[in-house]
Parts: C-alpha cells; sequence; structure tokens
C-alpha cells in the first residue's frame, strides 16, 4: 500500500492551497455578506485548470485524474464553501454528464467553454416536490415530430442562473416502462430557448456567494439532437452523475473539516484565558485531537475512493460513505471550532461562522445523509 500523493498530485494541492489563500481568502466573507457570484473569481479559476480536470485534453480538459480533482474541491473548500461548490458543481455535475453520456457532436460543442471556465452548467434533477425520490419527477417531456415539448420546474440548481450559464442538462418523464415505471430522460437545454426560464435564489443560510437557480420550463421545443445519450437512459445518467457528485460533496466537507480545525487550532494557542492559551486546557486540547484524528479518516476514506473510480473499480459504495462521513465530519468539527471560538465564533468578523452556516448543506446535497446510509445499507446486504 502506497499512501503517498504523486508529486503532480501534491503540485497540485500546493497551486490551489496558494490560489484560495491569495484570491479567495481576501473576498470570501465580503461576497457571502452581499451573495454576490463571482464571475471574475470564477473566471480565474477557470484560468487555472480548475474546470474540466478529469476531461480529455481532446475537449479542452486537463485529462487528470479523479483524485487531482477531489484534492483541488478539497482545497478550496479549505478556505470557502461557495467558491468549492461552484468547482464542485460545475465539474461533477455540470461538465460530467455531456462529458460521460454526450454525443461527439454535443462534447465538441459544449466542454471546451466549460472546461476553459468560460461558462457554467447546471444539472436539473430536484423539483419541489421531489428531492430525496429523484424518481418522483414530475416535469414531463412529450414527443412532437421530430422535436421533444418540455414543461416543469426544478429548484435548487447549482451554476443555472448566472451570467456565465450555457445551459442545463435536465431529466425529464418521457414515458412508462413495461414494468409500469416512469421512462426518463435527459436532455440539454441552452439559455435563450423560449419558455426555459433560470430565476436566481436568495435569502440562502449557506453558499450565499455560489450561483443557486430555480428552473421553469413551458412548452419549450427541444430538438431530438438535444438527447443526452439515448432516449430512457436518463434515470441511470442522474445515478451515475451523483455518484461521482458525491466524492466533490465528500471532498468540501473533508477541506471544510480541515479549514475550520486550523481555526480553532491558531484560535486556541492564541486566546488565554487563566494565565494560559486554552490550547493547554484539556478539555480543549482533546475536541482538537479528536478534530484531527477524524480528518485523517475522513482523508483516507475519501482517498480510497477516489482510488478505486482511478483504477475502474467499483466505488459507488466507497462514494456514499464519503460523503456520508465527510459531511457529518466537518459539522462535528466545525461545531467544535465555534465552541473553542467562544462568543466570537458566533459573530461575522470570523470566518468559523461562515463555516458552521456552510456545512448543513452538506448534510442535504447531493443525497441526505438519511439517503447515503439507505445507499450503504443496500450495499452491506440489508
Amino acid at each position: 500500500m502506497n499512501f503517498d500523493l504523486t508529486r503532480e498530485q501534491e503540485m497540485i494541492r500546493k497551486e490551489v492551497r496558494k490560489f484560495a489563500k491569495t484570491e479567495i481568502a481576501p473576498i470570501a466573507q465580503e461576497l457571502d455578506e452581499k451573495e454576490e457570484f463571482s464571475v471574475d473569481l470564477t473566471k480565474k479559476m477557470g484560468d487555472i485548470g480548475l474546470f474540466g480536470m478529469f476531461v480529455s485534453e481532446k475537449y479542452g480538459g486537463q485529462e487528470m485524474d479523479y483524485l487531482s480533482y477531489i484534492i483541488a474541491v478539497e482545497e478550496i473548500a479549505r478556505v470557502d464553501g461557495s467558491q468549492a461548490a461552484t468547482v464542485a458543481a460545475g465539474n461533477s455535475l455540470g461538465i460530467g454528464p455531456l462529458y460521460y453520456f454526450g454525443t461527439e457532436e454535443q462534447k465538441k460543442k459544449y466542454l471546451p467553454s466549460l472546461c476553459q471556465g468560460d461558462t457554467l452548467w447546471g444539472f436539473g434533477l430536484t423539483e419541489p416536490t421531489a428531492g430525496s425520490d429523484a424518481g418522483g419527477s414530475k416535469t414531463t417531456a412529450v414527443k412532437d415530430g421530430n422535436e421533444w415539448v418540455l414543461n416543469g420546474s426544478k429548484i435548487f440548481i447549482t451554476n443555472a442562473a448566472c451570467e456565465m450559464t450555457l445551459g442545463v442538462t435536465v431529466q425529464a418523464v418521457t414515458g412508462t416502462r413495461p414494468n409500469g415505471k416512469p421512462e426518463y430522460t435527459c436532455f440539454i437545454v441552452e439559455n435563450g430557448m423560449k419558455g426555459f426560464k433560470a430565476v436566481p435564489m436568495h435569502k440562502k443560510m449557506m453558499w450565499r456567494a455560489s450561483n443557486t437557480a430555480e428552473l421553469y420550463f413551458d412548452d419549450v421545443r427541444i430538438p431530438e439532437s438535444n438527447i443526452l445519450g439515448k432516449p430512457g437512459d436518463g434515470f441511470h445518467q442522474m445515478l451515475k452523475t451523483l455518484d461521482g457528485g458525491r466524492l466533490s460533496i465528500g471532498a468540501m466537507g473533508l477541506g471544510g473539516a480541515q479549514g475550520a480545525y486550523e481555526m480553532a487550532l491558531k484560535y486556541a494557542k492564541n486566546r488565554e484565558q487563566f494565565g494560559q492559551p486554552i490550547s493547554k486546557f484539556q478539555a480543549i486540547a482533546f475536541k482538537l485531537a479528536d478534530c484531527a484524528v477524524e480528518i485523517e479518516c475522513g482523508r483516507n476514506l475519501m482517498y480510497k475512493a477516489c482510488w478505486l473510480r482511478d483504477n475502474k473499480r467499483p466505488f459507488e459504495k466507497e462514494a456514499a460513505m464519503g460523503k456520508l462521513y465527510c459531511s457529518e465530519l466537518m459539522g462535528r468539527v466545525v461545531n467544535h471550532a465555534v465552541q473553542i471560538h467562544g462568543g466570537y465564533g458566533l459573530m461575522k468578523d470570523y470566518n468559523v461562522e461562515r463555516f458552521y452556516r456552510d456545512q448543513k448543506l452538506l448534510d442535504i446535497g447531493e443525497g441526505t445523509s438519511e439517503v447515503q446510509r439507505i445507499v450503504i445499507s443496500r450495499y452491506i446486504g440489508c
């Protein structure tokens, strides 16, 4: 067993950490307060190659392994959840389905600008009445000659309603299977199509500097060429996309936990009570020790899942485990971090307050913690 990262992976960590510290950290708090998505910062992340990391160079990608991508997400999340969400959703949910299931024509048309970070793409799955029950989608598409007519809505879609959004992938019900269950197909919906409207969502508790949207489809006419893959393959495509997306959410939890731990450790060493740094008190030292142990466990679990994927071995169970553990891990760590900061941890002047808010979505997005436990229980034979 070799736990050493490659030279390239170490370099990615170093360069992304430097970028996050110099470019993101100085403005993260301001963007969060203003609830402002930054086009400039997103384009800078594109300039250093944070989009399309696992995509072939043929389509403008970096052609790196998946672990390298996860390390990059981890390092961004160590500083700011909003920018990590933009990168994670831009890659796993935006670029991923087009790259893995799109036709050659579709890949050449959309991937180059997405991989360069010039544009973004959304992933339309969640609906107002279909969250954990992804199979309960009500959005429909009916064939009419050489076109499909799309009607319905989606909600909580990242990167889907900003100045950089090029389009979205949308799952819709297109019929009924022989077993009586709905048939799903994924469609490529470009911005500007008649009847398609994307509306930014505001007043969020977390990821306030990322773009979140509601999508509305009112008799949107979609050409046959905009079907992603084959008709009827939509549900399979979405499940496969979520498997990869879980790894990126897990990486966000891991990176966020690391960032919160480092803030707490630094504060504990500098904050004095009763004549000595509070890090010297066992109650505080044990909290920090527990955080260090759990982060190490989370990193090993996440990196193993990525290793399995990169070696083309089954990784779905480990992805669910990594997402579950690392999302909840950040919750435990940031809770300790706020406690260590005391009253200051409740103030917006301290970044740990933002981390505390940002964590909660990790328990919900890309499949709730409860859904991850269902997935894992099925893999272990329950």
